[in-house]
């Protein structure tokens, strides 16, 4: 990873931030356009993995559109340059003025997620005189063999609309003059590392583009979502996402006309190799259990997928190299769940030793918090050193 090519430079910096490695950034993005435009696929960047504007404005280089799921996001993207019609908003509670400005503003679709957010849109547009574009997002009922809190596929999820529910709503549609169907959305969860659920998925959408337009639906795009997941456990031996295989997957099991778009959903797999949170140790201690703990000077407040989805990062200790142990890294926040790994081997960590906690460049700093009245992170990038 970046930071142990350029631990010297890290020493003076103060801790913790976020450390982004433009370059694997630049690659990443380069690899997932090239493999994607073999089949004429079309990736929306998920804003939600990372909103740094350094890294939104290196995306935006890349020509994808983006994916978002609140009404900041669609403005933040839209007044960051990103023409409307490459935005898609999805959510599953849009509020109203969220929806009036979509609308002023012509987005490329909004992912409606219940028959209501349908009827909603439809009055907000007749309102202002307009016609919105939506596609349906429907619950497929795909396992996607994920963590429980990041798995939105599933039948009993909050997102999407029920497939129980197709005919009640495909007959309410006639009667909504200012919408527009024009594709359908399905994403199942997120950080999905087999490829079965994908074709699980691909076999869903086949079935659900054709009793569509069987219906006399008249489609333009399908929406396949994102999901593929990162090497959290060993980062290093695969820094960029298997995209070649992923976007394959889809090519050979999609049976959708050629002239409907496919459209993807990418965030984690984007930029989730690409950063690094480094901090420093402040102090050491042996609990009663006869745990060895460094407390270090990050927290949940930085990075809170370990205390929320018990998530694993690699932590490293990038000041030395030698006699290893097994240890507790823990934050400053005062909560009992505010620990970043336990049980890890490690070369033993001193008070003001600098460590890294790696792949963390999605969900990192976009779910940063001040709680404890904590500092948000700062951010480093590799360009600026």
């Amino acid at each position: 990873m970046l930071s142990r090519q350029i631990k010297d430079k890290l020493q003076g910096l103060s801790t913790p931030f976020y450390l982004y490695d433009m370059g694997l950034l630049r690659e990443t993005l380069k690899a997932a356009v090239d493999e994607s435009s073999k089949y004429g696929y079309k990736i929306h960047y998920a804003l939600k993995a990372n909103f740094d504007e350094r890294i939104f404005k290196t995306v935006r280089e890349f020509g994808m559109g983006v994916d978002c799921v609140s009404g900041n996001e669609v403005r933040y993207s839209i007044e960051s340059g990103f023409p409307a019609a490459s935005v898609v908003y999805a959510g599953v509670g849009k509020n109203d003025d969220e929806i009036r400005y979509g609308i002023e503003q012509g987005i490329f679709a909004f992912n409606c997620e219940s028959r209501q957010e349908m009827e909603i849109i439809n009055r907000i547009a007749g309102e202002m005189g307009k016609v919105a574009d939506i596609a349906l997002r429907i619950n497929p009922d795909v396992d996607p063999h994920t963590h429980k809190n990041i798995s939105t596929g599933h039948g009993d999820s909050k997102f999407g609309i029920s497939y129980k529910e197709i005919e009640e709503v495909a007959a309410k549609l006639p009667e909504l003059k200012n919408i527009n169907i024009t594709g359908l959305h399905f994403h199942i969860g997120s950080q999905i590392t087999t490829m079965e659920p994908f074709i699980n998925l691909c076999q869903r959408v086949n079935m659900l583009y054709k009793w569509f337009t069987g219906r006399g639906f008249r489609l333009t795009h399908i929406n396949v979502g994102g999901g593929l997941g990162v090497n959290y456990t060993n980062p290093e031996a695969e820094p960029i996402p298997d995209f070649k295989k992923y976007f394959s997957i889809f090519a050979e099991n999609l049976d959708i006309d050629p002239a409907i778009e496919i459209h993807f959903e990418l965030g984690r797999s984007l930029v989730g190799q690409c950063g690094e949170l480094i901090t420093k140790v402040l102090y050491n201690k042996v609990t009663a259990a006869g745990s060895n703990v460094a407390i270090v000077d990050s927290s949940m407040t930085d990075l809170i997928r370990p205390a929320l989805y018990q998530a694993h990062h690699a932590i490293e200790n990038l000041s030395r190299n030698g006699d290893k142990g097994i240890y507790t890294i823990a934050g400053t926040v005062c909560e009992s769940s505010d620990i970043f790994a336990k049980g890890i081997e490690l070369s033993a960590p001193l008070r003001g030793d600098i460590l890294t906690i790696k792949t963390t460049g999605a969900y990192g700093s976009a779910m940063a918090s001040r709680y404890n009245m904590h500092d948000l992170p700062k951010a480093v990038y590799s360009d600026d050193l």
